[in-house]
């Protein structure tokens, strides 16, 4: 999941360009120059992270011939949905970055599959690596990420229902640091019992044109978990012997939430845009309810 966040970081620390000034406008037809800095860019750090991660990150576990092993259950199946989320905004960042050279519709879609793709080739690193196995239920998600932007954009010629994140902060990282983060980003990247995945459908884009329902207003479905302190269980000691408390209950948490669709709200300085769309991936906190086997809770304000 370290991995797998960091990548999202990196593609949405871009999106802004796009809507800065009219040179990252969308060209009308293809521009051979944009499309080479696209080719050779997303070449480069395809190699690079590939190469970076096989040197770095690797190399400090027993390697071991091509094998799968099953992984679906761990975490109450949050990991498999940052797979798809990731895979998504792959897709998203290639798909745009095509458009912005003029590459045709059609072609501009073959490349939201780059998620995938590129999910994929970490994915038989992780089969060559004795720790961890190359896992079929991640190249699901990384598969449903893909095909969940490209149909929007086949069925709709635009995304009416996007992938949201949110994090808040929780006691289970003080229990095992070494495997949840240690405060700051870590925590973040690594703490699955903080974290939520959305998804935020725009209700005006299924609404007549002329509707006077707000067009930056959305509904929201999200999805977390927590009692967790491993991936299929909870173990009775931390790193450091320390006995854990065996009274925490793994379950899953199903949450009801409104959403501003933040790509959707434009103003008058195009600096601000941009920033709105690079972070319109963000759920943003508003009163939501919450379902789980512990009954049902309304939340003020939810990150």
């Amino acid at each position: 999941m370290y991995k797998i966040v960091l990548i999202i970081f990196a593609a949405t620390s871009s999106l802004p360009c796009f809507s800065q000034n009219k040179w990252f406008e969308y060209s009308d037809t293809l521009n051979k120059p944009r499309l080479i800095s696209v080719v050779s860019g997303a070449s480069a750090i395809t190699i690079g992270t590939m190469l970076t991660l096989n040197e770095y990150w690797y190399k400090d576990f027993p390697r071991s011939p091509l094998h799968s092993f099953d992984d679906s259950k761990e975490w109450e199946g949050m990991d498999k949905v940052g797979h798809g989320f990731t895979s998504y905004y792959c897709g998203v960042l290639g798909y745009n970055a095509l458009k912005w050279s003029g590459v045709s519709e059609n072609k501009a879609l073959l490349h939201g599959a780059w998620g995938f793709m590129y999910l994929a080739g970490i994915e038989f690193l992780d089969g060559y690596s004795a720790q961890w196995g190359f896992s079929w239920a991640d190249m699901a998600a990384n598969t449903a990420g893909s095909a969940f932007f490209i149909g929007q954009q086949l069925l709709w010629k635009e995304q009416r229902i996007m992938p949201k994140f949110s994090y808040q902060s929780t006691l289970h990282t003080n229990l095992r640091p070494e495997l949840l983060g240690n405060g700051g980003v870590q925590e973040v990247l690594k703490n699955y019992n903080g974290q939520t995945y959305w998804l935020s459908t725009n209700i005006h884009s299924f609404l007549k044109e002329e509707s006077k329902f707000p067009k930056w207003l959305s509904f929201s479905l999200g999805y977390g978990a927590t009692g967790m302190l491993g991936g299929h269980d909870n173990p009775k000691l931390n790193a450091k012997g320390i006995v854990l408390p065996q009274t925490l209950q793994r379950h899953k948490q199903y949450y009801l939430s409104l959403d501003f669709d933040l790509h959707r709200i434009k103003t008058k300085s195009e600096l601000l845009n941009g920033v709105l769309k690079a972070v319109s991936w963000f759920k943003f906190p508003l009163p939501t309810v919450e379902f789980s086997q512990r009954g049902v809770f309304f939340h003020p304000v939810y990150f």
